[in-house]
């Protein structure tokens, strides 16, 4: 598993919506740390299994990723949202 890949597939599926880790929908359900913590989100598996199965307005990409596409984007949020989604 690759954090690259990671990146990539979120930006290919994510992004669109979560911009730096934000969320153009629902504004306070951001993937920043902070917010995950809010939502006891902050963990790899928390943010795996929303990417998943979904939640609330958000679809679930299980279906899209594999399992090990939405291992490697959730290990990849993790760590921006560690290092607070430092800008590329």
């Amino acid at each position: 598993m690759a954090l690259a890949d990671g990146a990539q597939l979120f930006e290919q599926h994510c992004a669109g919506c979560h911009v730096n880790g934000g969320n153009i929908i629902r504004r306070g359900k951001t993937l920043k740390l902070a917010a995950l913590e809010r939502e006891n989100r902050a963990s790899e598996a928390a943010i795996a299994a929303i990417a998943a199965a979904g939640v609330g307005q958000m679809s679930g990409y299980g279906s899209v990723l594999g399992d090990e596409g939405t291992a490697e984007v959730a290990a990849w949020v993790w760590q921006q949202a560690l290092a607070g989604w430092p800008k590329a």
